[in-house]
């Protein structure tokens, strides 16, 4: 400090005086948080509000500059985002604690992710879902699989299989974990998980909703795949904007199905085992995952088939046609002799071409049986169409429906009620009944369908049908 204001603070302490002169200084109030809330952060809106009140009061009014210091000197980053955007925005500026180390296998976390990619898939434009698992402390992917379409319980029981297996196209990680951190979503919570891992004793953490930092190592995992894999592909639906309508290599042809699936695969084998994590001293996370000597718990691909299948509660008997099933026959050779024997049915959810059959006392798997009268692929793409046309008759009354229900309003340059602009000349009117008579449907009912007669009460007058006169007869 200046050496008068060293002599000033001694004259103040001889005196017994502060060393500094205290001076009341603006502060947030609870009032002014409420104002900053309500305006959506917007402090020179506040301001305005401020200086209506103090004009009614007399007082003397805060200046602007005062107001965003105090702003920037009270309220926290996390503060003015929440009273700007929300809770959530203000939760980005929170710092998470890491979890301690542990051991491979101990946690896992799974996840869905939609890749924004258009794909070819089964003649029309989709975006996949991947549904895998991470290990949280090798960060090494335990498995995955693709869906064309929003996942299920299938596609979640699907990738857990990839995950534990280890033998022929899976592994080398593989193994139960001991724990897995997943969300709230109904097909994670459904029925046939639950079972799935609590026949292999693995403890499943729900976590609360709207919580994605509690499961961060798959979140990374998320946007690791978007900028290193997703965004490198063709049409990429995220990529740079060339004007407002236009997107950098949206007519680029797109992938099949198929060649997503190949690049996937390809891309996670390579993170696996050639990308370097700084974290874990410049180790891959195969290398990291193969330094543990932690003992796996490892199933049988039998078991694991039998217990990662959603089971039937019902109890079914095999007859003469096979098994019924969610109305279908299912045979299989192996039933010869075993008419009448009680079975359990287990089968992969959306895949019911094939069966699990396990007899119901001793729970054995007696073998698979297969749909029995199954159709063509001809017929099954006539049923498609005939379900595309259905729809688009559908959409084109809809749309016509909409039409009629469509009313123009005045503009208005004054505050005053809608008044709908029904001005129409006379030959518009002709015009737009003829069109709505053409393109009406036709009758749909078959030629011989004769409506029933309703039969009047008996105190009715009904008029008389007058018979057909007879010809007369020449002489």
């Amino acid at each position: 400090m200046h050496v008068r204001t060293v002599w000033r603070n001694l004259a103040r302490a001889r005196l017994g005086e502060p060393l500094q002169r205290s001076r009341d200084r603006f502060e947030i109030t609870d009032d002014i948080r409420v104002l900053l809330a309500y305006h959506r952060g917007n402090v020179k809106a506040v301001h305005g509000e401020l200086a209506m009140d103090a004009e009614k009061t007399g007082a003397t009014p805060v200046g602007l500059s005062t107001l965003h210091r105090a702003v920037k000197r009270d309220l926290t980053p996390g503060d003015l985002a929440g009273l700007r955007a929300g809770l959530p925005a203000s939760r980005s500026h929170d710092p998470h604690l890491r979890r301690p180390p542990t051991a491979r296998n101990e946690e896992w976390e799974g996840d869905h992710k939609q890749a924004p990619v258009w794909v070819w898939a089964d003649g029309r434009l989709v975006k996949p879902w991947v549904t895998w698992f991470c290990d949280c402390h090798t960060g090494m992917i335990m498995g995955w699989a693709v869906t064309p379409h929003f996942p299920h319980r299938g596609s979640v029981l699907a990738a857990l299989r990839s995950c534990i297996l280890r033998g022929d196209t899976y592994g080398p990680a593989g193994g139960l974990p001991t724990r897995i951190r997943i969300d709230r979503g109904k097909d994670f919570l459904s029925r046939a998980v639950q079972e799935a891992l609590g026949a292999f004793a693995v403890q499943v953490d729900v976590l609360p909703p709207y919580t994605p930092y509690l499961k961060g190592s798959i979140e990374n995992l998320n946007r690791a795949a978007t900028s290193m894999f997703f965004s490198k592909l063709p049409r990429y639906t995220k990529a740079q904007k060339l004007d407002t309508r236009r997107r950098s290599g949206e007519k680029d042809p797109p992938l099949t199905f198929e060649g997503f699936v190949e690049r996937f695969a390809k891309w996670v084998h390579e993170r696996n085992t050639e990308h370097k994590m700084a974290d874990y001293g410049g180790l891959t996370p195969l290398e990291w995952w193969n330094s543990e000597d932690t003992p796996l718990r490892e199933v049988s691909a039998e078991d694991l088939h039998a217990f990662l299948l959603e089971g039937d509660r019902s109890t079914r008997v095999i007859h003469g046609h096979g098994i019924r099933f969610q109305g279908r026959d299912y045979m299989a050779g192996w039933m010869t002799g075993r008419s009448g024997t009680r079975v359990h049915v287990r089968f992969q959810p959306h895949h019911l071409e094939q069966i699990e059959v396990f007899d119901a006392d001793n729970r054995h798997h007696l073998g698979t049986a297969y749909l029995a009268d199954r159709a063509t692929d001809e017929q099954i793409e006539q049923v498609y169409q005939a379900r595309t046309e259905r729809a688009r008759r559908l959409r084109r009354d809809l749309r016509r429906a909409e039409a009629l229900r469509r009313r123009r309003f005045k503009p208005h340059t004054t505050a005053g009620p809608a008044r709908a602009d029904a001005a129409m000349t006379r030959q518009q009117a002709v015009k737009e009944l003829r069109t709505l008579r053409s393109n009406r449907p036709a009758d749909d009912l078959p030629p011989d369908y004769m409506p029933r007669r309703v039969i009047p009460p008996g105190r009715w007058a009904v008029p008389s049908t007058p018979e057909p006169t007879q010809p007369e007869e020449r002489t």
